[in-house]
């Protein structure tokens, strides 16, 4: 392969990533945002006050049908009647205030859900005075979200506690420390017990217990659903699922977009349904980007799962449930299930160790990692570790690249001294083309006889830029995604590592007093990119094909604008490994006695004469 082909190959490579890139990364996105946008406002009443929370009709069934039941009845899950704010939802029912170091919130004695969380450690945004990040809502306000745990009868005629039903706590604080019982009895004998305990993170364990003093046997389905209304504003990326997911026992790994649940789910009852019967181990529930709602049943018994939304002109809701088996309930007897919920911010450390603890099948997967998991992980582990040393992201940033390069040292140098030598090499190559200029055959047998003399490899210079790619996707991965990397700032300007530079060249970063629109934001660090990857560009021979030429030239110039919108750790990533890049070549090149072209190439952009 000649040095022109190789640089066109590269120049095509790196031509269709930058267009699937900005396809995939931006211009479907912002379009989906677009049009997520406006449905939000199709939806709101014409006085901007939010619709009131959709219901599920009664008499239907919210829950999947275990084997072996002919006649399972969901509880009435009808919401409370709509309110004009979360506030006064929440000041419709008696409460029991939830209080750890992470979780501010109540769970209501009416139904007795767990419905209000907020997230202490977590704001809106990097101002530290903006609102907390609420996770659930109650029913009866606006974007209601929560969870809920409870019985479904085997056979008609049982009283059971409903989404009307107000239990008694034996206290009035849930914290860490301490767990909330509630109790409710039937008036026929059956006294329902709900134990709630929460650790110091994110993780519920609810204790569904019933006692049978009646003289009649029962048989009780303990079920657990996490609900939510409306369908939330997603980011709307292709690399980052948010919707419904779970791990439902062999069945792996299921992700379904609320999209794709409207649309292709099958067709169940008054709306739509994915389910699973009968399996093992795992969770199911509801993410967002950072926050999540899942529920983790017993990891030794079967149970049912599944995914469903509504259809028809009401206000739209998601649901994931679980039902587990029948347990039938004698006389003078007691059955008991135990449920675990997680509601809160995906933090890495968090998951893992609930996923040791509880030994939860791969609920590390309620983390995006992605396929290329194997990179991704380590890739955030060690930058993780490197931040615990300098106490910065963005430092450790700059010292996972010097790692990575010193991984990849020994073969970066080869590609380089192959790279050296081919430009050591030309006068000979352009002899060989004109000498054989109308033998294309005898030029390439000419060609290839001289790179085995010389021991060169013509493909050796690609090598970097494919080495790159991996790595550059799964730091993407990282700072997309992972919660740690959220708000976390830099210096200077750079108040959030996940979020694009803030400054803008057209507006003189800041200096001239009017705001940039969104698209013309191409801050301080994508333009740094920019020239580095300009002079990198520029330390090599300029193509002899005019075409090749102009495309090289705009090249660092598409990146700058298409790596403007992405997070600022992933731009000052780059444009740090373009300059150790350029150092590396620097040295090999002087080492291997081969001139450096930089100088003289940009002499000759600017009008100067080469090697004058």
């Amino acid at each position: 392969m000649t040095s022109d082909n190789k640089n066109m190959l590269l120049a095509i490579a790196l031509s269709v990533i930058v267009l699937v890139g900005w396809n995939y990364f931006y211009a479907v996105p912002e379009a989906q945002r677009a049009r997520q946008q406006a449905q939000t406002q199709q939806q709101a009443q014409p006085n901007g006050t939010p619709q009131a929370p959709g219901s599920v009709p009664a008499g239907s069934s919210v829950l999947p049908q275990p084997s072996g039941a002919e006649a399972v009845t969901a509880p009435g899950t009808a919401p409370a009647p709509a309110a004009q704010t979360r506030e006064a939802a929440l000041a419709a029912s008696p409460r029991v205030v939830i209080d750890t170091p992470k979780i501010a919130g109540s769970l209501s004695l009416k139904g007795g859900r767990i419905d209000d969380i907020a997230l202490k450690g977590y704001r809106e945004t990097v101002d530290p005075r903006s609102p907390n990040i609420i996770l659930f809502s109650p029913s009866g306000g606006p974007n209601a979200y929560f969870a809920e745990f409870g019985w479904v009868a085997g056979a008609p005629g049982t009283a059971l506690p409903t989404a009307d039903t107000v239990w008694t706590a034996d206290r009035d604080r849930l914290t860490a420390q301490a767990p909330v019982t509630l109790t409710w009895s039937n008036g026929q004998g059956l006294t329902f017990r709900r134990q709630i305990a929460v650790d110091d993170t994110a993780m519920f364990t609810v204790t569904d217990s019933v006692e049978n003093t009646s003289g009649n046997p029962a048989s009780l389905f303990h079920y657990g659903r996490v609900f939510r209304e409306g369908k939330p504003v997603t980011q709307g990326y292709y690399i980052l699922h948010e919707g419904l997911i779970g791990v439902l026992g062999d069945k792996g790994l299921q992700e379904i977009t609320y999209d794709t649940l409207d649309k292709e789910a099958e067709p169940a009852g008054n709306g739509r349904a994915k389910a699973w019967r009968g399996v093992t181990g795992g969770f199911l529930g509801i993410t967002d980007k950072y926050w999540a709602a899942a529920l983790v049943p017993d990891q030794t018994m079967p149970f049912d799962g599944r995914f469903s939304t509504n259809s028809g002109n009401g206000p739209r809701f998601y649901q994931a449930d679980m039902l587990g088996q029948a347990q039938p309930l004698a006389a003078g007897a007691t059955v008991q299930s135990t449920t675990r919920l997680f509601a809160g911010a995906k933090e890495v450390s968090a998951i893992d160790a609930y996923k040791d603890a509880y030994n939860i099948k791969n609920f590390d997967l309620m983390i995006d990692w992605g396929w290329f998991y194997f990179i991704t992980k380590p890739m955030f582990w060690l930058i993780d570790h490197s931040y615990k040393l300098v106490g910065n992201f963005g430092i450790a940033i700059l010292v996972v690249t010097v790692i990575i390069k010193t991984l990849f040292f020994p073969l970066a140098n080869k590609s380089y001294a192959s790279m050296a030598k081919m430009k050591a090499v030309q006068p000979e190559m352009l002899a060989i083309r004109d000498r054989y200029a109308d033998d294309k055959v005898k030029q390439q047998q000419e060609l290839m006889a001289l790179y085995k003399r010389e021991k060169i490899n013509p493909v050796a210079g690609c090598w970097p830029v494919l080495l790159q790619i991996p790595v550059f996707f799964a730091l993407y991965k990282v700072l997309f995604i992972t919660i740690e990397m959220r708000h976390a700032p830099f210096y200077g300007w750079i108040r959030d590592l996940a979020a694009p530079d803030p400054t803008s060249i057209f507006n003189l970063f800041g200096l001239l007093p009017f705001a940039v629109p969104a698209f013309l934001l191409i801050g301080v660090w994508p333009i740094l990119m920019g020239i580095t990857m300009f002079v990198q560009m520029k330390m090599n021979p300029e193509p002899t094909d005019p075409v090749q030429k102009t495309m090289f030239t705009w090249m660092p110039i598409v990146f700058t604008f298409m790596l403007a919108s992405f997070p600022a750790g992933l731009v000052i990533y780059w444009t740090w490994n373009n300059l150790l890049s350029i150092a590396q070549q620097w040295f090999i090149m002087k080492k291997n006695g081969v001139k450096v072209e930089l100088f003289d190439n940009l002499k000759g952009m600017f009008g100067g004469k080469a090697g004058a």
